[in-house]
């Protein structure tokens, strides 16, 4: 039974780093299709060229309304610079609220309404809010973050990735 228990824990850790290793590795960005407040559509090749997080949240999640304020001054920090943040909103988030939210609190950003779910899904099958993509200039994942992001770490890469060509 310990020796069963010790190969298990082994097998776990394994898997462990194996999966934190394959988010260290650069992944192109899926294909997908942002819908826009506005009703215009962008689509995830037009990341390219730009330092962007894609931050997928919910009006209804209490860590991403949390994490709003921080997200928004990086924005700030960074846009002049070459950098951009995509919100996307949760299909289950209703789209008044979205607006709602994006008006009184004048996000600076874009945001997209995933309303059917096919950008969480191309995204990873994303369901636990918030969730962020750093994507890099060449249109590829750098680094996920479940719930909020480190915002000091956050920062010294997006400063890193600005300064590549």
């Amino acid at each position: 039974m310990k020796k069963h228990i010790v190969v298990v824990s082994f097998v776990a850790a394994v898997a462990l780093v194996a999966g934190g290793y394959a988010w260290t590795q650069n992944t192109e960005a899926p294909v997908s299709t942002f819908i826009l407040l506005d009703g215009s559509q962008k689509p995830s090749s037009a990341l390219q060229g730009k330092v962007t997080l894609v931050n997928f949240w919910a009006t209804s999640c209490v860590s991403c309304v949390a994490e709003m304020p921080n997200l928004v001054s990086t924005y700030e920090k960074y846009k002049n610079q070459g950098y951009g943040t995509v919100a996307v909103a949760m299909a289950y988030d209703p789209p008044s609220y979205v607006v709602n939210f994006v008006q009184t609190r004048k996000l600076p950003f874009d945001v997209a309404i995933d309303n059917t779910g096919a950008v969480a899904k191309a995204w990873g099958d994303v369901r636990i809010t918030p969730t962020s993509y750093l994507v890099n200039k060449r249109g590829e994942i750098v680094k996920r973050y479940v719930g909020e992001p480190n915002m000091p770490e956050l920062h010294r890469l997006i400063e890193a990735l600005l300064k590549e060509s």
